[in-house]
């Protein structure tokens, strides 16, 4: 039976809990063929089912990873996308699926990278979250520390408090004062307080005080 039927735009609905639906469904039921059916229509001449696809996918990838993890390369290419829906969309059923497909993943952080660098803010939200899943993973955390410390440096300053808390809590103690370091040099460009505030936050704990 045809999941088709069952996305949001379908039904006419505007908001996402349909597709949310779907997802919870798909992952209880590990229903690989409704996956490979929904990879199929990610190049649908309907935007609306592209959209809706790309959204029940990554939203399973939540739930059960390894329903995705085949499609690993359709992703990545998808990243190229003109669509800027499709391309964040991409990213985020990337991260889904890091911890399954770490090492080819991390063999494509140059690509990733290039995204996130030109791409929107939710596509390097998802490209964060991808290097803090590796950077978990002692086989590529000293050379995906290093490519963080790079984002962080140049990530706009409105997002920086969230990657910091983020890296802050997982941060080894051995890479605490390079992570300092880095946020005591942008704490000048953040401009709103509140803002300032959590980064400052972030940094006391990193001190131990």
């Amino acid at each position: 039976m045809t999941v088709l039927p069952l996305l949001a735009s379908a039904q006419q609905r505007r908001d996402e809990i349909p597709n949310q639906e779907l997802a919870q469904s798909i992952a209880a039921r590990k229903d690989n063929a409704a996956v490979k059916e929904l990879m199929t229509h990610l190049t649908d001449k309907s935007k609306d089912i592209q959209h809706d696809c790309i959204k029940v996918l990554y939203e399973t990838g939540e739930l059960a990873p390894a329903l995705l993890a085949p499609y690993l390369s359709d992703f990545i290419a998808l990243l190229q996308s003109r669509d800027n829906r499709m391309q964040w969309g991409g990213m985020a059923a990337i991260r889904t699926i890091t911890t399954e497909k770490s090492g080819e993943v991390y063999k494509a952080l140059g690509k990733l990278a290039a995204s996130a660098d030109k791409g929107s803010v939710i596509t390097k939200d998802n490209f964060i979250a991808i290097l803090l899943k590796l950077y978990l993973l002692p086989a590529y955390a000293a050379d995906v520390f290093t490519l963080l410390l790079e984002q962080l440096q140049a990530s706009p300053a409105n997002q920086l408090p969230m990657y910091a808390e983020q890296a802050a809590a997982v941060i080894k103690p051995a890479d605490a004062p390079q992570l300092l370091d880095t946020l005591r040099k942008r704490l000048p460009d953040i401009e709103k307080d509140s803002k300032k505030k959590r980064v400052e936050k972030v940094m006391k704990k990193l001190t131990g005080k």
